[in-house]
């Protein structure tokens, strides 16, 4: 299996295939590539509906002259239980552009790839600012919005050191905060149907909306709800 970087003529490859439909997993084939590259590739290039393989070129030619050397370094830090440093860089950086993709900024989304990707599911400020390289003000900007959105938890250490953490218990609270918006949205769109007069088209179109966003908001919660006594059943059954 070829590795490097992806040339101009395999890019040109990668958008011929999106132009086809092929799913990600058969344009790697053919290039004999891993599928993540492709992924990785394709996303953090304007994904599958804008790539272009020569915008992709360039920017990659771009990104690749900005990088430092401590960003170089950091991939070759020794990894414990014997993993491969070079395929968890590789991974940690498609597992970010999928991030990003979903709508989250970089640097909150590195965050919670590193942790994701570490042992413990938690790290302090000044941990996170060393594993990614960047300043503790860029990790304090990042980790104030994903509290925000509930995507990491704050707690106090045996140092009283702050340490975000991230478990199957934030995955919940985090589902249940995005199913109590769409209730916002939905309360909001029948104020609307009562201001624009029932049995108008946008009345109508309103309480549509309405009523999709309730039947997904307690399909959501009743999943989320489920999920969380499956997950801590089978918890309480490993020895």
């Amino acid at each position: 299996m070829p590795g490097g970087r992806l040339t101009q003529q395999e890019r040109q490859q990668i958008a011929s295939g999106l132009a086809g439909s092929l799913p990600y997993a058969e344009i790697a084939r053919r290039l004999d590539r891993p599928t993540s590259t492709v992924t990785r590739e394709v996303l953090r290039n304007g994904g599958p509906n804008a790539y272009r393989a020569d915008l992709a070129h360039r920017a990659t030619e771009r990104r690749s002259r900005r990088r430092t050397p401590a960003a170089r370094t950091a991939e070759s830090v020794p990894q414990p239980h014997g993993r491969d440093a070079d395929a968890v860089a590789e991974y940690e950086e498609t597992f970010t552009t999928v991030l990003t993709a979903t709508g989250l900024n970089k640097m909150g989304a590195r965050v919670l790839t590193c942790l994701f990707t570490t042992d413990t599911g938690s790290l302090t400020a000044s941990e996170l600012a060393q594993r990614l390289t960047v300043s503790p003000a860029s990790i304090s900007k990042a980790i104030t919005f994903l509290e925000s959105q509930s995507l990491v938890r704050r707690e106090r250490d045996e140092r009283r050191r702050d340490r975000y953490v991230i478990d199957n218990e934030l995955f919940y609270q985090a589902t249940i905060a995005s199913a109590r918006a769409n209730d916002q949205l939905v309360a909001t769109a029948r104020q609307g149907v009562a201001v624009l007069g029932p049995g108008t088209p946008a009345a109508a179109r309103l309480e549509n909306i309405a009523r999709f966003l309730d039947f997904i908001s307690e399909s959501i919660t009743r999943a989320a709800e489920r999920a969380r006594d499956v997950l801590h059943a089978s918890a309480a059954a490993r020895p």
